[in-house]
């Protein structure tokens, strides 16, 4: 690898964490009720816990906080998809 393409490299990956410590930091003051009603809720040191996986997952967390859903997706497994066509608890 070439001086130059590493040193690009580094700096796009700067670019990127910097962003996303800009949208984790709006995402835990304003946005985490927009996430997760339960979530929102939570105190500083659990704001403080999420936020470097809110920076490496910023273009992920940005979609779900304008889409608004309000809560977490459903998980969807085999066995959650074999009890629903069963009729059973999800």
């Amino acid at each position: 690898m070439t001086h130059p393409l590493a040193q690009w490299l580094v700096t796009l990956a700067a670019w990127y964490l910097a962003a996303g410590l800009i949208v984790a930091i709006g995402i835990v003051v304003r946005g985490l009720r927009r996430l997760d009603p339960v979530a929102a809720h939570g105190t500083w040191g659990f704001r403080l816990l999420i936020l470097p996986g809110l920076t490496a997952l910023w273009p992920l967390m940005l979609m779900r906080v304008v889409r608004g859903s309000g809560h977490p997706p459903e998980e969807h497994n085999a066995h959650r998809d074999a009890a629903r066509r069963r009729g059973g608890p999800a």
